[in-house]
């Protein structure tokens, strides 16, 4: 792949099943669409969320997005990625690297003092990557799951 000919432009309401492709399958399943939808329409409409999507020759190959919220335990605006997904035949290509440098520059730019990523235990190839864009193991993420009936 020539890297030159990657673009990363900000997600419209169009790319909408692309995005939804591309999360089933960094979730490695079938999302509910009706889900999915309430919180596309919902995040997309929002001034402090923002979706990217890599394209090569005009095919998506991956996305990645960045929510912005002031932090009172930072007393400033704090960056977090919430999902990044390249296509695995895309891997190792440096379209990763690309949407990370693009997407920290976006968030320096609306004056965020860090960019944070949270990513489960099981995906270790993420972890390295992340490392390897500068990102340190600083916290440990806690997560309590709501059961209906509960």
């Amino acid at each position: 792949m020539e890297i030159e000919k990657l673009t990363i432009r900000e997600v419209n309401v169009a790319d909408r099943a692309v995005i939804y492709e591309m999360i089933c399958a960094l979730e490695n399943m079938k999302m509910d669409v009706a889900g999915f939808d309430f919180a596309f329409d919902t995040n997309i409409k929002n001034p402090n969320i923002r979706y990217f999507l890599a394209e090569f020759d005009s095919q998506p190959v991956g996305m990645v997005s960045c929510h912005i919220q002031p932090l009172l335990h930072h007393a400033a605006l704090v960056s977090e990625i919430q999902e990044m997904f390249v296509k695995p035949e895309y891997r190792s290509q440096q379209v990763g690297k690309a949407l990370m440098q693009h997407v920290m520059a976006y968030a320096k730019h609306m004056g965020a003092i860090q960019m944070e990523v949270t990513s489960r235990n099981i995906r270790e190839q993420a972890h390295r990557f992340y490392q390897r864009e500068g990102f340190e193991k600083s916290h440990v993420k806690l997560v309590r799951y709501f059961n209906k009936g509960q």
